[in-house]
């Protein structure tokens, strides 16, 4: 448990660097790489406690809070989360985390089958308190299930939405720092319903918002504001390669069924699913349908947004997650999506898009390309080589520089750690020249997540540690538990590249 943390003297720069404008990215990397990923080691080894991550030299990892610690009566007296019964104890599941903008607060959703809700956690007073959460009672109209992403968003609230449970609803904290007994929340029923993980907000297009359906012939989506700042109406559209049906693509079939020579990147253009209203499209499956995240073909009540992509031929992936906003060296805005199953990032470049509403198909156009891939980029380039490979990328994050770092949905039950990848994009034209291995989590069937630097000390990144084998109090009675940790870069050898975090030549704004 931390006591008396010295912080950074960047964290009084946090109000003017979030309000400076966004650049281009990309600069070297600024690390020994790793060349290997680690050996997962047993529940409650003292690697778990004290270091669970294999990091580069300079790197300090500090255990954050833990559900261990918010469960000790004693060292924790009045600190609520919610465990879930009847799951074997596995607790709350902590995934994607938003940070407060003056970098105070995290906040931890739980990925949990039923009764999902989030957790505010205290920087400054080491305390959680659970914000909301459902029933546990697996009735939709009262529950919610699979909190995955979370964001807190441009107008102070927060994001959060069902991805394989319950039906795919985004809810809206809308006073996410009020005390827990006053927490108001909505629905954001004119988002469609999809296996919801990565939602976020533009930075050139104030009305717009991306997200994804994490279903594995999933699509990406972007909702565009009737008026700026009011998420409760809107247009959406679906992104679709232009050449995808002409090369033979049938957008019903999952990525891995297509034809040899199907285009799934290239020019692609925004399709409307709605009108200006959000009124569904005539001819579609409405595509705010409530329902199970099930595959269209074999289940005619699954939620709607899928079969609604499918019936304007929207480009089918491999199981879209998280994304991250950010901009090219040309300025253009970029948009890069993992995908994970094809074990890709993709990034996708907005064109002609004037707000949303340009285009001959009303939505826009955009170059969807490959920004990295297992196969195809290099890894550790100029550096000694790893065994380590890009299994199943999960999550995104970008730091103060406009890098991206590239996380694994690993280990899991896997004996080689889950790794974490920097990508070097130094010429930031949406291609990254080398993917070079960061980190390696080797805490038992675990799998890193939510990892986001912090707006206000650009040298500080958090991440969840999400699912351990520890978490199972059945098994480990004294288990650690899923947890967040915090590290921070500032006693790293490389001052040039803390110069370009603390300075904000790329600073992500609140969003992010």
């Amino acid at each position: 448990m931390k006591k008396n943390i010295a912080w950074p003297s960047t964290l009084v720069l946090g109000a003017s660097l979030i309000a400076a404008p966004a650049l281009h990215a990309g600069t070297d990397t600024w690390f020994t790489p790793l060349t290997t990923s680690a050996t997962v080691v047993n529940p409650n080894d003292i690697e778990e406690l004290t270091a669970p991550w294999v990091a580069p030299a300079g790197l300090q990892q500090i255990n954050w809070v833990s559900l261990a610690e918010v469960e000790n009566p004693i060292l924790s007296p009045g600190q609520t989360i919610q465990r879930v019964a009847g799951l074997d104890a596995v607790a709350s599941m902590f995934d994607m985390t938003a940070c407060h903008p003056n970098g105070t607060h995290l906040f931890i959703p739980h990925e949990t089958e039923f009764g999902a809700g989030v957790t505010r956690y205290d920087i400054y007073a080491n305390s959680c308190q659970l914000l909301f959460a459902g029933d546990g009672s697996g009735n939709w109209t009262s529950d919610y299930g699979a909190f995955d992403p979370c964001r807190w968003t441009p107008n102070g609230t927060l994001f959060l939405a069902e991805e394989w449970s319950g039906t795919g609803k985004v809810v809206e904290v809308l006073n996410p720092m009020d005390d827990p007994n006053s927490i108001q929340t909505r629905q954001l029923t004119a988002i469609p319903r999809v296996a919801h993980e990565g939602i976020n907000f533009s930075l050139k297009y104030k009305n717009t918002i991306y997200f994804i359906d994490e279903y594995n012939s999933g699509s990406i989506y972007k909702f565009v504001m009737a008026k700026r700042g009011d998420y409760t109406k809107g247009q959406t559209f679906v992104l679709r390669v232009d050449d995808f049906v002409s090369t033979g693509g049938v957008a019903e079939d999952n990525w891995d069924e297509q034809a040899q020579g199907v285009s799934r990147e290239g020019r692609a253009s925004w399709i409307p699913l709605t009108d200006k209203n959000g009124v569904a499209l005539a001819g579609i499956t409405d595509p705010f349908r409530d329902g199970p995240s099930t595959d269209p073909r074999s289940d005619n009540t699954c939620r709607g947004g899928r079969p609604a992509a499918d019936d304007v031929d929207a480009t089918p992936y491999g199981r879209p997650e998280d994304m991250m906003v950010s901009r090219l060296r040309n300025g253009r805005e970029v948009v890069y999506v993992c995908i994970t199953s094809e074990q890709k990032v993709l990034s996708i470049e907005m064109i002609n898009t004037r707000g949303g509403a340009a285009g001959p198909q009303g939505g826009g156009r955009a170059i969807v390309r490959t920004f990295l891939s297992d196969a195809g980029t290099p890894k550790n380039l100029g550096f000694p080589g790893t065994t380590g490979i890009l299994n199943s990328p999960d999550n995104l994050a970008m730091d103060g520089a406009g890098n991206i770092y590239v996380i694994e949905d690993q280990p899991n039950g896997s004996s080689t750690g889950g790794d974490i990848w920097f990508a070097r994009d130094r010429n930031s034209d949406g291609v990254a020249e080398s993917l070079d291995h960061f980190l390696s989590l080797r805490a038992d069937g675990s799998e890193s997540t939510g990892m986001i630097f912090n707006p206000a000390v650009p040298t500080e990144f958090h991440i969840s540690v999400q699912h351990p084998d520890s978490t199972n109090l059945n098994n480990v009675p004294d288990g650690f538990g899923d947890a967040v940790w915090t590290f921070n870069l500032s006693g790293i050898d490389n001052k040039r590249f803390v110069r370009s975090l603390t300075r904000g030549r790329f600073r992500r704004l609140t969003n992010q």
